[in-house]
């Protein structure tokens, strides 16, 4: 499962992008359209900026905007930035990798096998889709025509 900090910058990223030619984007403004806790959503604004991911404008018509493009911008690096790596276990995980302490055959441990495919195609499900294709996505009623608008 995603951690709201996850969420929260994915839902704060889509209205970003939504937003992009308008430019600067005030806190209040995605923290009332998306529902979203201001004080927490700064802090998540903050980090996306100390990624790059946003920059931000001060004073009359500031605000935050991307600072790359919405097809540059993959939803797996959102999510590990914010939950951490993928694996549900650590022995599988690219980041993190861990030898769990019980496992008694490692290269023919069938948990960790099973695990290793499911963060395989998480992972490409998550880096292969882009900030642009969730923006399709809502703006579209069927999945498949929003992948398709992003090929």
């Amino acid at each position: 499962m995603i951690s709201m900090r996850a969420k929260y910058a994915l839902k704060a990223l889509i209205y970003l992008a939504k937003s992009k030619d308008r430019g600067p984007v005030l806190i209040g403004e995605i923290a009332d359209a998306e529902k979203l806790p201001r004080k927490f959503l700064e802090q998540i604004l903050l980090e996306l900026k100390n990624l790059r991911i946003l920059k931000s404008k001060q004073g009359k018509n500031g605000g935050y905007y991307l600072g790359l493009d919405p097809k540059k911008i993959a939803v797996g690096k959102i999510v590990r930035t914010f939950n951490g790596p993928l694996a549900l276990v650590p022995c599988v995980s690219a980041t993190a990798f861990e030898k769990c302490e019980e496992c008694l055959d490692f290269k023919n441990c069938g948990i960790r096998r099973v695990m290793k495919k499911v963060r395989d195609i998480t992972a490409e499900i998550l880096d292969g889709t882009s900030l642009e294709t969730l923006v399709a996505m809502e703006n579209s009623e069927s999945d498949e025509s929003a992948l398709m608008y992003s090929i």
